[in-house]
């Protein structure tokens, strides 16, 4: 098949799309397909060689060296640059519906280069002018309806409709995701939440699990380091849980020598950075922002325990890495991390989620008890290799391919008759 894989940003450490973006694409080209990436900003790095990426330049006003900038008046482009401006100066986030306009606008020039059309989490209303033409799936890895409940519960008063306006283009999400017939999700969790929140048809929705790379995610020979705890997380968003965490640490550091890696990217003297300050916690807890894979590898395969104490997950993909390198974890008890996970006390240690004092006393038990970590980095190990593969995940998803253009080429045939009659 020839698939164009759409991603309004895609670069690997701004979150799991860029990771899911760059692992499918190797996944798809190695079963024989070919595919080709059109990505916004910030672009994906290290792509296989034999994924082609179309770059679809926005005005990029979330940039990591400039965020929330105000463009030069000869950026202004066309009226998709307009659009994108006015929604940021309004509080607004553009990115998703004008990246799906400008990918249409792109594809109705190459309609016949595709057999399918896959975006990944943009469900903008670009999609439905592509849908048109092509046949369209959409991968949703979580309703963001999920992420907007938390951020209203942390917010104050008066950020409330900021936050609310921020979400705008959630209404368009809903709408766009009600009219696509094949949508891919990651857990039967996410799925459920989906239906629920969007007013999807549960029969429009195919789960398929994230992957990990077995190779790479792996076990060292080299020892642990005693008391290191590891967290994967965007750790200023409430949804991740990184604030019960640390607070967490604070508790049990006065009964045990802990060290927290924390992989994130922060604000500067933001939220958790201030936390971290509060607490007395800079001098056990490192913050690693941008790390290659390897690194990431490396550092989740020397920690003792891995900890995850998002307040939501639609599926987690820290969680399967951790498993892969034989890291036992401590998760919460929401979302689809139990489902991720498996049994409870087998891979993963779970905890009511918000719970700082749960949360130390599950992650101090398990430092204490070497035997138990033993059997669970077995267990974790093999889960990771049984369970979840890109290979098998490029495998599910072009079934999926597979009944949308069925499906198209069914609808198209119906609209002729109905021509000729």
């Amino acid at each position: 098949m020839r698939v164009a894989l759409l991603s309004y940003r895609s670069k690997t450490h701004c979150g799991g799309q860029g990771v899911y973006v760059r692992l499918l694409s190797s996944g798809l080209v190695e079963l024989g397909h070919e595919v080709e990436v059109f990505s916004g900003q910030p672009y994906p790095e290290e792509l296989d060689p034999r994924v082609r990426l179309t770059e679809v330049p926005s005005l990029d006003l979330y940039c990591d060296e400039n965020p929330f900038r105000t463009p030069h008046p000869r950026e202004i482009r066309d009226r998709l640059d307009v659009l994108e401006v006015a929604t940021m100066w309004t509080a607004g986030f553009p990115e998703p519906r004008t990246f799906s306009l400008r990918a249409a606008r792109l594809l109705r020039e190459r309609l016949a280069d595709f057999d399918v059309v896959h975006d990944n989490q943009c469900l903008g209303t670009g999609l439905l002018d592509i849908a048109k033409h092509l046949p369209v799936v959409a991968t949703v890895h979580h309703p963001i309806t999920r992420d907007r409940a938390v951020d209203l519960a942390a917010a104050k008063w008066w950020r409330k409709p900021l936050v609310h306006r921020w979400y705008g283009f959630l209404g368009m999400q809903q709408r766009v995701a009600r009219r696509l017939p094949e949508l891919v999700t990651v857990s039967s969790t996410s799925a459920t939440d989906i239906a629920t929140d969007f007013g999807v048809d549960p029969a429009q929705l195919h789960v398929v699990p994230l992957g990990v790379d077995t190779e790479l995610f792996a076990p060292r020979p080299a020892p642990r380091v005693p008391g290191r705890i590891v967290a994967v997380a965007s750790a200023d968003k409430p949804l991740k849980g990184v604030a019960h965490l640390l607070r967490a640490c604070a508790r049990m550091r006065s009964l045990r020598s802990i060290e927290l890696h924390l992989v994130a990217k922060l604000e500067p003297n933001g939220p958790t950075e201030k936390l971290i300050a509060e607490l007395g916690l800079t001098d056990i807890v490192t913050v690693h922002s941008g790390v290659a894979d390897l690194e990431l590898a490396e550092l989740l395969a020397s920690a003792e325990v891995a900890a995850i104490p998002s307040l939501y997950e639609g599926f987690s993909l820290p969680a399967v890495e951790a498993m892969a390198s034989g890291t036992p974890l401590v998760v919460s008890r929401a979302g689809a991390l139990p489902e991720v996970v498996g049994e409870p006390g087998v891979c993963a240690e779970l905890t009511t989620p918000g719970d700082d004092a749960a949360l130390a006393t599950v992650i101090g038990g398990l430092l204490d008890d070497p035997a138990r970590r033993a059997r669970m980095q077995l267990a974790c190990r093999e889960r990771a290799v049984t369970v979840f593969s890109w290979e098998s995940v490029a495998a599910q998803t072009v079934e999926v391919y597979r009944r949308a253009i069925e499906r198209h080429a069914g609808s198209e045939q119906e609209e002729g008759a109905r021509a000729d009659r």
